[in-house]
């Protein structure tokens, strides 16, 4: 599941990253990895602070663009941007919105998507808890709720 949301990311990597002129060649790939890790580190904390129900929300009413989420997401990303690679803090913010925001909305959809097993919330959830609970039950009794 992770080895897909780095080429969810990377598939929408031309303009912020790749075409960036601020973000040199030599660090794409490296970029890239720690978006996927901005994501995943935000919505493990999520978890672990006891937000389950706000994150089942998020995937299910979503609206990427405006969600306090995304914002924490795209702020960890920039700072990680400006602090090991150097780039301007405005520029870092800018790279990080154009990046992580159609990432989200595009994981939202594939969320949704019964076809696809793997972004399912289900299986993103249980996989952020390290594989050592079946979410699906839990995921199953908030969306109800």
């Amino acid at each position: 599941m992770f080895e897909k949301l780095f080429l969810l990311v990377k598939n929408n990597a031309g303009t912020a990253v790749i075409d960036n002129p601020a973000i040199p060649a030599k660090y794409h790939d490296a970029v890239i990895n720690d978006a996927s890790s901005s994501i995943i580190e935000v919505l493990k904390g999520q978890m672990e602070m006891g937000k389950m129900k706000d994150l089942v929300s998020f995937f299910q009413f979503s609206s990427a663009h405006n969600s306090s989420l995304v914002g924490s997401i795209v702020n960890k990303f920039a700072n990680k941007l400006n602090n090991f690679y150097g780039v301007e803090p405005a520029a870092a913010l800018s790279t990080a919105k154009s990046l992580i925001t159609p990432v989200m909305a595009q994981l939202v959809k594939e969320s949704k998507n019964e076809k696809n097993k793997d972004f399912g919330l289900s299986n993103l959830l249980s996989k952020l808890t390290g594989g050592q609970r079946d979410m699906s039950g839990l995921v199953n009794q908030m969306m109800i709720a």
